[in-house]
């Protein structure tokens, strides 16, 4: 793992607005700013409260984004976003509304190809249009990185992007805007905030500069999540989560995730799953399969949630399972829809995620990848 002299790049959006009721902060900010035209990228429910963001001007609304976007949504969306000739492009809603307002602000008017610049650096510059990310749920903290994900149906693989051209120009982070997002879903999405902290923390490349951010995620997802999921308009609890989701997307920027995401992505990509629910489903078994190499950070993130420290893997993984089964989340892949046929697939599809994989602190092999969707079956 890295030290405190090892080099790390940090990146933030130029201007970050927290708190309840900011959400209309966003249409003072572009109007002072001289955008006239304005392409929000949506899902249906965020596009019937648009009017929340306060913008002005001409606002062209896209809201056909789907769950796990592929490359066909994509398209669509380069479609609207070059119809609109926007000068200004929002994400409004979850992780995939985000990811999708990054691709757009970078390729909608380019000669460029997603194909071209999957990878990391591969965009060219600048970016001719202004980017802004509006959260609507408590999860990805997509509004503070400089990835995003879409998935090629041909392959079934997670294609990714890295640009530091896709950082927002403002991320606008309003709680009030989560106290609609269903208790099951505000679970599953807060223990995929509680997973990029953790794995960026037990990273092999972890650092003491995210460090920080990333134990005090995982603290703030154990006091708040199970507040907000028993009452969802708890305006504390929804915004320690909301601050949760932050923190751990400044994790993903210099850190990234690792084990874990690489074995709950094709849960999506093959069978649908929400990428929150598989995240949480997978958690319990990477962390303690960690236990092992990273030791002393596991012990920090058991107390985080308030659990007795151990360094035990059974009772690591049984601690962890309990957190995330007491919220309501389905442990089990064969109750998702997934069929123990498809197990051997989706290692080869997990064991192929070395980006992620090569991250993690303990080796797992396509073997121990087996076993764990087999324990998890």
């Amino acid at each position: 793992m890295a030290s405190l002299d090892s080099p790390i790049t940090i990146v933030r959006p130029h201007l970050i607005e927290f708190g309840i009721g900011t959400a209309g902060k966003l249409g003072k900010w572009a109007a002072e700013r001289g955008y006239r035209r304005a392409l929000i990228i949506s899902d249906a429910f965020n596009a019937s409260r648009i009017d929340l963001l306060e913008l002005k001007g001409e606002v062209t609304v896209f809201s056909e984004v789907t769950p796990e976007p592929d490359t066909a949504n994509l398209e669509k969306v380069l479609a609207a976003a070059n119809f609109a000739d926007a000068e200004l492009i929002v994400g409004f809603g979850g992780g995939s509304a985000m990811d999708l307002a990054k691709l757009a602000a970078v390729l909608a008017g380019s000669a460029q190809t997603l194909h071209e610049v999957v990878g990391p650096h591969k965009v060219h510059g600048p970016r001719k249009v202004g980017l802004a990310q509006v959260p609507t749920t408590s999860g990805t903290g997509s509004e503070a990185g400089i990835r995003a994900l879409v998935t090629d149906p041909a392959t079934k693989a997670k294609l990714a992007v890295e640009s530091l051209h896709m950082l927002a120009d403002i991320a606008v982070i309003d709680p009030a805007l989560t106290f609609s997002v269903p208790a099951r879903t505000t679970a599953a999405t807060g223990v995929d905030a509680m997973a990029h902290c953790v794995e960026a923390f037990t990273n092999r490349k972890a650092h003491p500069m995210v460090d920080i951010y990333a134990i005090e995620g995982t603290r703030l997802v154990g006091k708040y999540l199970a507040r907000a999921v028993k009452d969802g308009n708890d305006a504390e609890a929804r915004s320690g989560l909301s601050l949760a989701s932050l923190y751990g997307g400044f994790c993903l920027g210099p850190v990234n995730t690792a084990g874990g995401h690489a074995l709950a992505y094709p849960l999506g990509t093959r069978w649908h799953v929400a990428h929150g629910a598989a995240n949480a489903l997978i958690f319990p078994h990477v962390l303690a399969f960690n236990t092992p190499a990273a030791p002393e950070k596991t012990k920090a993130v058991m107390e985080a949630l308030s659990f007795e420290p151990s360094g035990n893997i059974a009772s690591v993984f049984d601690a962890a399972y309990a957190f995330c089964a007491e919220l309501g989340i389905e442990m089990k892949l064969s109750r998702l829809g997934v069929p123990e046929s498809d197990l051997d697939a989706m290692a080869d599809d997990a064991f192929a995620i070395r980006r992620l994989l090569d991250n993690n602190p303990r080796d797992l092999s396509r073997a121990d990848i087996r076993s764990i969707y087999a324990a998890a079956f």
